[in-house]
């Protein structure tokens, strides 16, 4: 599935005109750049949400080599987030199989036959981080099972845990996850800091868990409420490169991100 749906207000002005998807890196649109690399790794099925300037969508992709693998899920009636628009989406998807999320305006340097292979039976969802300098992180413990999530700047926790929620905790310089409380000392070597890339590989089992969501949420939330009881892990890729091709200033070195 790839989120194509959101408005690119920091693309502007050229989405006054046109929705991200078709903004143009190296004279492609984005939307051409995910779908053609995907195909490459073995992708034949797409479904791509739409909103902002929906019809361009349509009518670009009808013109496409890759039409007859792609459904629309349509918000043009309202923005769904990344979880309310999966949601939605639910009843495009027809097996078991793991679903790959990905951001149309996101690139990378992740080989996805490597990461659909990562995701194990018993997984219900793979979420790839990495270290990286942010302001939040998600909290994984030493089986890399999702744990919670943190502020790194007010120390705001989110988790399903009464014990992580209450628990005073830094990270620090070298994103060490670092209890303030002596009595927290163990802490440190069971919770890990990653930051999350937007990709991720998400089990169907999982929609009927989604069931008491509102329609529109962000799928971290979802995660977050649903860790507890759901196998959500984290993979780790140490080399990862990200280029969020949401502001005008990074085209020209998104032409040069794909270039490499």
């Amino acid at each position: 599935m790839i989120l194509a749906a959101g408005l690119g207000t920091r693309l502007k002005p050229l989405t006054d005109t046109m929705p991200k998807a078709l903004v143009p890196v190296g004279g492609t649109p984005l939307l051409d750049l995910n779908i053609h690399r995907l195909m490459d790794q073995g992708y034949d099925r797409f479904i791509v949400n739409i909103h902002h300037f929906a019809q361009q969508i349509i009518d670009h992709v009808a013109q496409q080599d890759y039409a007859p693998m792609v459904k629309f899920s349509d918000e043009t009636e309202q923005l769904l987030e990344t979880g309310g628009g999966l949601k939605k989406a639910q009843h495009l998807f027809h097996d078991d199989a793991p679903i790959l999320i990905h951001n149309v305006d996101i690139l990378d340097n992740v080989d996805f036959d490597w990461f659909s292979r990562q995701h194990l039976p018993e997984e219900d969802a793979v979420l790839l981080v990495s270290k990286r300098q942010t302001k939040r992180y998600l909290l994984f413990d030493n089986a890399m099972r999702l744990m919670g999530w943190m502020n790194r700047e007010t120390g705001e926790i989110k988790s399903p845990y009464q014990w992580l929620r209450e628990a005073d905790l830094t990270i620090d310089d070298d994103l060490n996850v670092v209890p303030l409380n002596s009595q927290l000392s163990t802490l440190n070597s069971q919770l890990n800091a990653f930051a999350f890339s937007g990709i991720h590989s998400f089990s169907p089992r999982l929609f009927p868990l989604m069931d008491r969501f509102p329609d529109r949420f962000p799928i971290i939330d979802f995660y977050l409420s649903t860790c507890h009881r759901a196998h959500i892990v984290g993979l780790v890729k140490n080399d990862l490169r990200l280029m969020d091709v949401g502001k005008i200033e990074t085209l020209d070195q998104a032409e040069n991100f794909i270039n490499q």
